[in-house]
This record gives structure tokens, sequence and C-alpha cells, in this order.
């Protein structure tokens, strides 16, 4: 039933330069502040969260730029990526995260700019629940 998740050979190198990236805005070493965040998405960014919910970039960016005030201590960890060419420098990066205990799956498409890698979309989908 499950698909099976290859990243074709040829991308190895662009797999390899997503994860360093993932899980989005997680990575202090890629940036904290607003400006950061704003650099590594595109002016029409917008994602679906675990919730179902749609988010602006506006209203991630003003969240990221609140959390890194006082910068949190996160448990996570990330498996299973997969990173498909969707159109030349397009791709999809898919993978799992377990942040604090619950378990989602990942998808942001990725674009290879002049200035540095863009994020066009993401989306969390939950697939187990943080136990209490």
């Amino acid at each position: 039933m499950e698909p099976d998740l290859v990243t074709d050979k040829r991308l190895q190198g662009v797999l390899d330069e997503l994860v360093r990236r993932e899980p989005l805005f997680h990575r202090p070493e890629f940036g904290t502040t607003r400006a950061d965040f704003e650099a590594m998405t595109a002016p029409d960014f917008w994602e679906t969260g675990a919730s179902g919910r749609r988010y602006s970039r506006a209203h991630v960016l003003e969240v990221f730029e609140e959390r890194y005030k006082k910068p949190p201590v996160e448990d996570w960890e990330t498996s299973d990526f997969h990173c498909p060419e969707l159109a030349a420098d397009l791709y999809l990066l898919t993978y799992i995260l377990v942040l604090d205990g619950r378990r989602t799956r990942r998808a942001t498409i990725w674009q290879r700019a002049s200035d540095g890698w863009k994020i066009l979309y993401h989306q969390g989908t939950v697939v187990q629940e943080a136990e209490e």
C-alpha cells in the first residue's frame, strides 16, 4: 500500500542540501530573525499546519519572530526523506518529523533561486499525537 519513495541518485546533492534545512524554522544556523525567515520564504509562501488550518507568510513570520525572542528547547528528530524534482529548480521534500512526541508527515516545496533556497509551500499532517 505504501509508495516506494526513493530519491533519484542524480538528486542526492539537492536532497542533502534540503535535509540540512528541515524542519523549517527550527534550524538556528539558517537564522532566527524575521529578516532571516523572509529571506528563506518566497513572497507568496503559505502553509497548511498539522491542524489543517492555512497560514499566510505574514502570520508564520510573526509566530517564529516571537518564538525566537526566547528560543524554545525542542526535542525533535527527522527521518524518511524523499525528494523528487517537480520542474527545473523546483523540488518536493517529504519526511517524517517527531517533535515533542508528536509524529507528522511533512512536505515542503523548495525552489533553488539565484540568491539561495526559497520555500514556496509547507504542510504538516499529524500521524500520531503526542502521549500525555
